[in-house]
């Protein structure tokens, strides 16, 4: 359903296409697309069954010895669209495709930071707490909400560098 999906998108774009087209091209039923991707035609591009939080939690608890965790997720969303120059073009165009879809960065950017919960509690993991505080879940969501404002930057990479250094600061140790 999801290649189906992308084909129609990328040929005919996001807003011209409907659910029973999408259905129709995956040779499947409008109730089973819905029964899949219960959060619309958006999750059909990026719904991704917990692969933003195993990737934080990835980038946080597999982070070389005597780097921050702060440092690895600046270098996990560098090696990321829209700041990685060198994707597999599958990819680079269903990233192209989110991009310039008002609908789906809305949707990408509200799929990350639903993540924040998680991405303090590994926080506090790494900072030796037991539980994250109001200060972690806040720098959590500066962290998750980042690669959506740098991205539209003049220099996305720079402007990713630059915000990670400010949070470093701000959370020194982190």
């Amino acid at each position: 359903m999801s290649d189906a999906a992308l084909e129609l998108f990328l040929e005919r774009g996001y807003d011209k296409v409907t659910v029973a087209e999408i259905a129709a091209a995956a040779d499947t039923a409008v109730t089973t697309v819905f029964a899949h991707f219960p959060a619309g035609k958006e999750a059909l591009i990026l719904d991704d069954s917990g692969e933003r939080e195993a990737s934080l939690a990835a980038a946080v608890r597999g982070r070389p010895a005597g780097s921050s965790a702060l440092d690895a997720l600046h270098a996990s969303f560098a090696a990321r669209a829209p700041f990685a120059t060198n994707l597999p073009e599958e990819y680079q165009r269903r990233m192209d495709l989110v991009m310039g879809t008002p609908a789906l960065c809305a949707y990408a950017r509200r799929v990350w930071v639903a993540c924040t919960d998680t991405l303090a509690a590994l926080l506090a993991e790494a900072a030796g707490r037991a539980e994250a505080d109001d200060s972690l879940r806040v720098l959590a969501r500066y962290v998750l909400e980042t690669p959506d404002l740098a991205s539209s930057c003049p220099d996305p990479q720079a402007a990713l560098a630059a915000a990670f250094a400010h949070l470093k600061r701000g959370w020194p140790g982190l």
